[in-house]
């Protein structure tokens, strides 16, 4: 039976960065709380921790970008909520292709905690106070891929995915 290689959610020595869009604010406060409050529950110093402010969803790829490099995980935080035109689709596009391209590109765990809903009541429901609040799922999820990261550079060389690309 092979092993699993799995990260763990502790956070005690990690550096993280948060990038959260100011835009939908009543929305994207509460994901910053959680998420605050999911790195100190995993033990991460607020001393290590980042919080980066940007207008809106569109600008959380480049603001992830340029500080990568300064921590073991990023976590991005936004609400896009769907209107009357078609600029819902493509703020979407932009931040989520952009956000999977700096990870890629970095090699930097980012956590996408960016939600994209039809409504406001949606967005409200998945940034509450519990353990389900999307930016306190982040939170976690960017402490197992920083973990994760770890382990898998650990291993050496990068495994060969069979078409080219690269593990």
């Amino acid at each position: 039976m092979p092993t699993p290689l799995t990260g763990s959610p502790d956070g005690r020595g990690r550096k993280v960065a948060i990038v959260v869009a100011r835009f939908n604010s009543e929305i994207t406060d509460r994901l910053l709380a959680g998420a605050l409050r999911g790195l100190a529950a995993a033990g991460v110093d607020d001393a290590n921790i980042t919080v980066t402010s940007v207008p809106g969803a569109v600008e959380i790829p480049f603001a992830a970008q340029r500080i990568v490099g300064r921590n073991d995980a990023v976590i991005a935080l936004g609400a896009v909520i769907r209107g009357e035109t078609s600029h819902y689709d493509y703020v979407c596009d932009i931040v989520s292709n952009g956000v999977m391209r700096v990870m890629l590109d970095s090699g930097c765990p980012i956590a996408f905690g960016v939600l994209t809903c039809d409504t406001d009541a949606q967005a409200l429901a998945r940034a509450g106070d519990g353990d389900d609040n999307k930016g306190f799922e982040a939170a976690r999820v960017a402490l197992e891929m920083a973990d994760l990261t770890k382990k898998v550079s650990a291993l050496g060389a990068p495994l060969s995915l069979g078409f080219g690309g690269r593990a």
